[in-house]
C-alpha cells in the first residue's frame, strides 16, 4: 500500500495504552464462563464435596485424641474407628480433586478455544483499517498469549479461590463450634492481611498491564525481523538488529521481573501473619485447656482448622499475581473483541448480481486522516471490458484507489458507481465478490498448490485449476515438480520462487468467475518475457472483463484501453500510451525516465 508504514495511516492505536478495566475484564470472563454453566454446576458439586470431605478430617482427628482417657488409657477401637473414618473421607477428598482438576482443565480449554475463535471472527469483521493501524505482533500476541495466560488462571486459579472460599466458611464454621473466643485472635490478622493485600494489588495492577504491552512489542520486533532478514544480512545490521532487540527484551524481563517482584511479596507476607495467628491461637488455646475450658482434641481440631482457615488466605495471596496477569490478559483480549465492525450495509443495499463491470468515480475525494486527503475530487469512468492502467510515482494515490474500489475504506465525499448504481447501495459481500484480486505481496498458505489455487473458488474442478495455471504460464513448472499440483507449500510457499508464487496468485485470480480484476503491482516479481506471456493470457482469459491494474514499469501497461496518470491524489493525465506519449506531459518524463539508456 501506499502508505509509508506497515501499520497503516493511523499509526498504533491509541487504546493500546488504556488502562486495564480489571473489574469489566472479570464480569465477561463470568459470562464467557457461564456458556458452560452445567460444567460448571458439576465443578462447584465437586468442590463443594471434596472441601467438606476435607474438613471433617480434622473432626475425627480430634476425637481420636480424646479416646485417651485422663488416666491414660486408649481406646483403641475408637482411634481405628476414627482413622479409618479419616481414610475414607481423605480417600474420596482427592478423588474428587482429582475430578475437579480434569474437568476444569476441560472447560477452559473450551473457554479458550470459543474465545480465539470470537478473536479471529471479530477480525474478520473489522474495517481492513484495524489491521493497517495495529501492530500484528500485538494481535497475535493477544490471540496466543493472553488467551494461554487466560486459560492457565482459569484451569488452576479458579479451583484455588473455589476451595479457598469453601474452606474458609467451612473452617469459620467448625472453629466457631469448637471454641468461639479463640475465633477472635482472627479479627486482629485478618484485617491485617487484607490491607497487606490491598496496598500490594495497588502497585502490581498497572505492572501486569505494563507486562502484557510488552510482550506484544516483543513479538511485533520479532516478527518485522525475521520477515526481513534477507534485507537485514544484506546490509550488514546483524549486530545493530541484535543491539535493538536487546533493548526490547530488557523492557520485557524488566517488566516481568518488576511484576513478579512485588507480587511475590504477598505471599510470605500473608503467610507471616497467618503464622502469627497460629501461635496466638496455641498459646490462647493452652491457657484454656489448663483452664479445663477445652480438651486437647478440641485444641488439635481448632490448630488444624485455624490453619485451613489460613491456608485459603495464603493461597489467595500466592495466586493474586496470577489472576492479575490473567484479568489483564482478559482486558486485552476484550479491547480487541469491543473494536468496531466493519460499517453495517445500508438497509436499502442489495446484492449485485452478474456485474457488468462499468465503473466509474465522480469528484471522489478521500484521506486515511481528517484534513489528510490522498485522492482529491478525483474522476474516471471504466467501461466494461476495458483495461484501466493506473501509474504515478510512490504515494500518489494507486493503491489507495484500489482500495476505494474493493470498498475496503469508504469515500469521503463524491460518487462511486458499478453499473451505474451507487456502490452505497450494494452490500460489500457482493461488491468484493464481483471482482478478483492479485497483490504484489502475495499470500499462499500451507497447503498443495493445487489447494492454493482454488482457494478462491473451493468447487473448481482439476481441469479449471490447470486450466488457470496454463493460463497464467504457471502449469508446465507445477508438472516439473516431483507431486505436480499436490505438492505441498510450506510457510508461505517459500519452497518457490517470488516469481512462481506470483504466477500462483494470478492462476488463482484467473480462477474466479468475476467480471472485473484487479492487479495491484502483479507482475512485479516475475521476468520481462514471463510478463508479456502473463499480459497475453489475462487478455484472452479477461476478454469482456474490466481490469484495473496499478504498474510501476510501464511496459506491462502499454496496451491498456485507458491509462490514468495519478499525481498528488488527482489524475493528471489520461488516455492511451501512444496518447501519452504524444501529450509530453508528465507521463513522459516517467517512461523517458525508466527506459534512459
Amino acid at each position: 500500500m501506499q502508505m509509508g508504514n506497515r501499520r497503516g495511516p493511523g499509526g498504533r492505536h491509541n487504546n493500546f495504552d488504556r488502562p486495564a478495566d480489571k473489574k469489566k475484564a472479570f464480569l465477561r470472563l463470568m459470562r464467557y464462563m457461564l456458556s458452560f454453566k452445567w460444567l460448571l454446576l458439576l465443578a462447584f458439586a465437586l468442590t463443594v464435596l471434596s472441601n467438606v470431605f476435607a474438613m471433617i478430617g480434622p473432626a475425627l482427628s480430634g476425637a481420636a485424641i480424646d479416646c485417651i482417657t485422663a488416666e491414660g488409657g486408649v481406646d483403641f477401637a475408637g482411634v481405628g474407628h476414627y482413622a479409618f473414618l479419616m481414610l475414607l473421607f481423605y480417600l474420596g477428598s482427592s478423588v474428587m480433586s482429582y475430578l475437579l482438576a480434569i474437568l476444569m482443565v476441560h472447560i477452559s480449554r473450551r473457554i479458550t478455544l470459543k474465545m480465539r475463535r470470537d478473536m479471529f471472527e471479530r477480525i474478520s469483521d473489522m474495517p481492513v483499517k484495524y489491521v493497517d493501524t495495529h501492530p500484528i505482533g500485538d494481535i497475535i500476541s493477544r490471540i496466543f498469549y493472553d488467551t494461554d495466560t487466560i486459560n492457565t488462571s482459569l484451569s488452576s486459579d479458579v479451583i484455588s479461590i473455589l476451595t479457598s472460599i469453601i474452606t474458609l466458611t467451612g473452617s469459620l464454621i467448625m472453629m466457631l463450634s469448637i471454641a468461639p473466643s479463640l475465633v477472635l485472635i482472627f479479627l486482629f490478622t485478618i484485617p491485617l492481611s487484607v490491607a497487606l493485600t490491598a496496598f500490594i494489588t495497588r502497585h502490581t495492577q498497572p505492572l501486569f498491564k505494563k507486562r502484557s504491552k510488552k510482550m506484544g512489542e516483543l513479538n511485533d520486533f520479532s516478527e518485522e525481523m525475521i520477515t526481513g532478514m534477507k534485507t537485514l544480512k544484506a546490509y550488514h545490521q546483524e549486530e545493530n538488529t541484535l543491539d535493538k532487540l536487546d533493548i526490547v527484551n530488557n523492557e520485557v524481563a524488566d517488566a516481568y521481573y518488576r511484576s513478579e517482584y512485588y507480587s511475590s511479596m504477598m505471599g510470605p507476607s500473608v503467610n507471616f501473619i497467618n503464622n502469627l495467628s497460629i501461635a496466638l491461637v496455641s498459646v490462647f488455646g493452652a491457657l484454656q485447656y489448663m483452664a479445663g475450658g477445652l480438651t486437647l482434641g478440641d485444641i488439635s481440631a481448632f490448630v488444624q482448622y485455624s490453619r485451613k482457615f489460613s491456608g485459603p488466605i495464603n493461597e489467595i495471596a500466592n495466586i493474586y499475581g496470577d489472576l492479575q496477569s490473567a484479568l489483564a490478559a482478559a482486558d486485552r483480549v476484550f479491547n480487541l473483541l469491543d473494536e468496531p465492525l466493519e460499517p453495517r450495509d445500508a438497509e436499502h443495499a442489495e446484492p449485485l448480481h452478474q456485474a457488468e463491470g462499468h465503473v466509474a468515480m465522480q469528484e471522489v475525494s478521500f484521506g486515511y486522516e481528517k484534513n489528510k486527503p490522498i485522492l482529491k475530487k478525483l474522476s474516471f469512468e471504466a467501461r466494461k471490458g476495458a483495461m484501466i492502467a493506473i501509474v504515478g510515482p510512490t504515494g500518489a494515490g494507486k493503491t489507495t484507489l484500489i482500495n476505494l474500489l474493493m470498498r475496503f475504506y469508504d469515500i469521503d465525499s463524491g460518487r462511486m458507481t458499478v453499473d451505474g448504481k451507487n456502490v452505497d447501495d450494494m452490500t460489500r459481500q457482493s461488491l468484493r465478490r464481483a471482482y478478483s484480486m492479485v497483490l504484489q505481496d502475495t499470500w499462499l498458505f500451507s497447503g498443495s498448490i493445487y489447494d492454493n489455487i482454488a482457494y478462491a473458488r473451493p468447487g473448481a474442478t482439476r481441469e479449471e485449476v490447470e486450466e488457470a495455471a496454463k493460463a497464467a504460464r504457471i502449469h508446465n513448472y507445477i508438472m516439473s515438480l516431483p507431486d505436480g499440483y499436490d505438492t505441498v507449500l510450506t510457510d508461505d510457499g517459500t519452497n518457490i520462487s517470488k516469481g512462481q508464487k506470483q504466477l500462483l496468485t494470478i492462476a488463482r485470480a484467473m480462477l474466479v468467475d468475476a467480471r472485473m480484476l484487479i492487479l495491484d503491482e502483479a507482475t512485479s516479481n516475475v521476468d520481462t518475457r514471463t510478463e508479456v506471456h502473463i499480459q497475453q493470457a489475462m487478455r484472452r482469459l479477461m476478454r469482456d472483463k474490466t481490469c484495473f491494474v496499478v504498474a510501476h514499469r510501464l511496459s506491462t501497461i502499454q496496451h491498456a484501453d485507458l491509462i490514468l496518470v495519478v499525481k498528488d491524489g488527482d489524475v493528471v493525465e489520461r488516455g492511451t500510451h501512444k496518447e501519452l506519449m504524444k501529450m509530453g506531459g508528465f507521463y513522459r518524463e516517467m517512461y523517458d525516465a525508466q527506459f534512459a539508456k
